[in-house]
């Protein structure tokens, strides 16, 4: 395994690192790991599309079909004159 020296890290830092490390009952070296771990983990992998995540967003509440696609159509502006 690799190892990685982080010098200059703020004492405030340095402290809630500590408390959140406790909260989680593991050592502080085992927190920053955890931290660092979470924050690569999606690295590299696209993200979802928009109405991948509406639909997800939505399915909760009853939608259970699939959402149009939309690409190429042209907007048609909103009228508010009667």
């Amino acid at each position: 395994m690799a190892q990685l020296v982080v010098r200059k890290i703020e004492e405030e830092v340095k402290r809630l690192l500590q408390h959140r490390a406790a909260a989680h009952a593991r050592s502080m070296e085992e927190e920053v790991r955890d931290i660092l771990r979470n924050a690569v983990k999606d690295e590299g992998k696209p993200s979802p599309r928009l109405g991948s995540r509406l639909s997800q967003r939505f399915s909760a509440i009853g939608l259970d079909e699939d959402i149009a696609e939309m690409r190429g159509t042209a907007a048609i502006p909103a009228s508010f004159d009667e």
